[in-house]
């Protein structure tokens, strides 16, 4: 089926309408009307060619919340009108160590993940993503949305930003007793706070900005601490268990490696063009500290944080916008003029 779509013909054009041919529902798939997209930073570096292997015309957007319009015959999980989500990922292996695990983000197969646009992440056909008005995803691939319909807008980013910070959480374990950090107060920022507040942390936000101290409480941090201010950092020495660092610049790990207790981690997941300046041997090896990386989750795992944030009313704070200013909302992301994620309402592209 032939669908409306925006896509970037090369790294130096604007987004523009483009026509996608969208395969009908095989068997195990499930064709979705796409209602709302989020717009992630990795959609501006793909669309911009900053990316190794990136293919044209790229159709950007892997924070999808549609409503079931067909499903194949196969299909057993979900049912038309349901509403549901695409993320990251439309594809693995399935039979490798990481993907029998559940963590098919993590595909050690030959091309590795298939990603909602771009393809296998290792090189394969291209695929297009969110930008559009539908799209056709294997069942397994597909996740439930049991936010009410007033907040489907704000879900959208959860597919990507909230996942994102979703799984280092959980797997280092943050939650009451724990003291976790936060670095970086913006679409992943944001969206870390109010998942380690609601898992019970003490949460402590660092921003260089003194202008996002109040809205950095209001997320849920219950202590903001100016990164550049180096006696606010020295109040925290050999304190924290853990803390999820989302900046994609390049910038002092040190300064906040120091930070963590006997055992502690820090995470990153901001994906900076260039490499961060190397951290100091001494800082992990004195204090049996860890410095690690952390890419989405799996699909079990997006699930378990999608039904957690509809039990704790959880959304990501956006400004809904048309899919005709997507050109610009890119401009504004660079500028980080935006609190804090934008969402494309796809009714626009009809």
């Amino acid at each position: 089926m032939n669908v409306k779509a925006f896509a970037a013909q090369s790294a130096i054009t604007p987004l523009a309408p483009f026509t996608i041919d969208r395969r009908a529902a095989g068997p195990k798939d499930v064709a979705i009307e796409i209602l709302y997209c989020g717009v992630c930073h990795s959609d501006l570096h793909t669309a911009r060619g900053e990316w190794h292997g990136v293919q044209f015309p790229a159709v950007p957007g892997h924070e999808i919340v549609g409503r079931v319009i067909a499903i194949g015959a196969q299909v057993k999980k979900f049912k038309p009108d349901q509403i549901v989500g695409v993320g990251c990922m439309v594809d693995s292996c399935r039979t490798c160590a990481p993907c029998k695990e559940g963590l098919e983000q993590l595909c050690d197969g030959p091309v590795g993940f298939t990603g909602t646009y771009g393809g296998p992440i290792a090189g394969g056909p291209n695929t297009y993503g969110g930008y559009s008005t539908a799209i056709t995803v294997d069942q397994d691939f597909v996740l439930a949305i049991s936010h009410p319909e007033k907040d489907l807008a704000g879900a959208a980013p959860l597919l990507c930003a909230g996942i994102t910070t979703w799984s280092p959480l959980r797997h280092w374990k943050a939650g009451t007793g724990k003291k976790v950090g936060i670095v970086g107060i913006g679409g992943l920022g944001h969206m870390g706070i109010k998942l380690a507040h609601a898992l019970g942390a003490r949460v402590v936000a660092f921003t260089t900005s003194a202008d996002k101290v109040a809205d950095a409480k209001k997320l849920g941090a219950d202590e903001v601490v100016i990164s550049k201010d180096p006696e606010a950092m020295k109040k925290h020495l050999n304190s924290f268990d853990l803390i999820v660092n989302t900046v994609a610049a390049p910038h002092d790990l040190d300064a906040f490696l120091v930070l963590l207790k006997h055992d502690g981690a820090q995470v990153l997941v901001g994906a900076p063009p260039t490499p961060h300046p190397a951290p100091s041997a001494f800082n992990l090896i004195l204090k049996r500290r860890s410095l690690a990386g952390s890419l989405i989750g799996g699909i079990a795992e997006t699930q378990e944080m999608l039904d957690f944030c509809a039990k704790h009313n959880i959304t990501s704070d956006i400004e809904i916008i048309p899919m005709q200013d997507i050109n610009k909302a890119y401009d504004r992301m660079l500028k980080s003029d935006v609190k804090y994620r934008f969402v494309v309402d796809m009714a626009s592209l009809k």
